[in-house]
């Protein structure tokens, strides 16, 4: 018979051997190398991601959902009760003017998924596109619904989808970074680096940021004098040194980290160059994706780039269009129709011919493509319409789509009312939308945890419901 201090003593070392055990499994991979190819929780396609984020909140109504009653009651007041919260409601409370959508949509494709005809070379692919409606955040401002969106909390601090896809996955180039980041040319999005910033996890996990001009990489070319033959046998002598070190401390893998993110700098100044220099690319393929015209060209490197680290092996890259909340983004609160024709036509020669580079190089079954915002945008501007109105933040009308690995194509998930303001049934929170992500990659958002300040963190935070009407199979 045990004591009662003898039975809770052993009680505890053996919830202390469990919670150590634990602790070993979420540490697992941020070891001496954090970017080793790991297995999939769950049997997927896609082994790689291209997330394409449009800065700014694209008009939902103006983009990818017809709303014909928008029209018929353009310049009257929004009918009936909406089950909106907050500074929407306090806005549908006052005097104000539907909007109509001042551009034509059309039937695309055999899903017959109506596409506005601002985009009518992303229409073109129709077909292999998964939509998802009436996304709702939780915040209706740029900054946070950015972070919600991109890293899974409105807060600063979260870790982002890439870092969280490349902690679970690792990655199949060993000479350069899991997780590449192309931003605007004309400058960075609202939050800066924490839109692709690791959080939390591991600083491994975070975003690199590819330069558009001068050395691609910062801090990646040679010191001034420094041979490479030299710089090689710098790292072989420090390299010795860290093992005489960990021969002594078998536990510090902090610095075996250290020494090989040395290494990957390393390997990287020979293939990253490389990897970046388009003029390899042929002609066709340069007015493929619009480099011959001055419009969509910015974007169109954009995209071209992220096709070429797909290609080479790179786990995650993020291609962000928009800058801020100027004129350079999807921020819309004026002028809607001249500003969207300005930013769709920038977009849509790019985005499609990702697509279709993807797939003529059979790589659009192991790729998957997300097109994201912020927000969507409200139907209505308060007082009556005047000059050339805009629309507003409206966390409830977020619209996405997905394409490529076991994406179903032509499918639509949810929905927004005959006005485009919120969704039609149940809302889809943005965290179903991250589990889903997490799923097509191979990745269960229950499984896929972080222990961080005495709790388990994970990209969906209380946990997210898998849209499996979007995975090809699913009903």
């Amino acid at each position: 018979m045990f004591s009662r201090r003898n039975l809770l003593a052993n009680t505890f070392n053996g919830l202390g051997m469990l919670a150590l055990t634990d602790l070993l499994q979420a540490n697992e991979s941020t070891g001496t190398r954090p970017f080793a190819p790991r297995a999939q929780h769950i049997t997927r396609k896609a082994k790689r991601c291209i997330f394409l984020f449009m800065q700014g909140g694209v008009s939902q109504m103006d983009s990818y959902e017809y709303k014909p009653e928008l029209n018929r009651l353009h310049g009257k007041r929004i009918p009936g009760s909406h089950n909106v919260r907050g500074e929407i409601q306090g806005r549908i409370s006052h005097p104000h003017s539907l909007v109509g959508s001042p551009f034509k949509f059309k039937q695309h494709g055999d899903s017959k998924k109506y596409v506005s005809e601002l985009f009518p070379k992303i229409a073109s692919h129709v077909d292999k596109l998964a939509f998802i409606h009436g996304i709702e955040t939780d915040n209706p401002n740029h900054g946070p619904s950015t972070l919600h969106v991109t890293t899974g909390s409105q807060f600063p601090g979260g870790a982002s989808v890439g870092s969280w896809v490349t902690y679970g996955l690792g990655t199949e180039n060993n000479d350069m970074p899991a997780y590449m980041v192309i931003q605007d040319p004309r400058g960075a999005p609202v939050n800066g680096a924490h839109t692709w910033g690791n959080g939390f996890l591991p600083a491994a996990y975070q975003g690199t940021l590819l330069r558009n001009e001068g050395t691609p990489i910062l801090n990646l070319d040679l010191q001034r004098g420094l041979e490479r033959d030299r710089q090689r046998g710098e790292l072989d002598q420090l390299r010795k040194l860290n093992q005489r070190y960990s021969e002594r401390f078998p536990g510090a893998t902090e610095l075996e980290a250290r020494i090989e993110s040395y290494e990957l700098a390393y390997r990287m100044q020979a293939t990253a160059p490389e990897l970046v220099d388009l003029s390899q690319e042929p002609e066709h393929i340069h007015s493929l994706y619009g480099l011959d015209n001055p419009r969509t060209a910015g974007f169109g490197k954009q995209c071209l780039m992220a096709r070429r680290l797909a290609e080479s092996g790179v786990r995650y890259s993020m291609v962000i269009h928009g800058v801020q909340i100027g004129g350079d983004s999807w921020d819309h609160h004026g002028d809607v129709k001249g500003r969207m024709i300005r930013q769709s036509s920038e977009v849509d020669t790019p985005v499609a011919a990702l697509l279709t580079d993807l797939q003529q190089r059979d790589m659009l079954k192991d790729t998957l493509v997300v097109w994201a915002s912020e927000m969507g945008r409200t139907p209505f501007v308060p007082g009556g319409i005047g000059g050339s109105p805009g629309r507003d933040h409206n966390k409830y009308g977020l619209v996405m789509w997905m394409a490529g690995g076991d994406v179903q194509g032509g499918v639509t998930v949810g929905g927004t009312d005959d006005f485009g303001l919120r969704a039609a049934d149940e809302p889809i929170h943005i965290r179903n939308v991250h589990a889903t992500i997490l799923d097509l990659m191979g990745l269960d958002d229950e499984l896929l945890r972080y222990l961080h300040s005495g709790r388990y963190r994970r990209l969906t935070d209380i946990g997210g419901e898998v849209l499996h009407q979007v995975r090809r199979g699913e009903a």
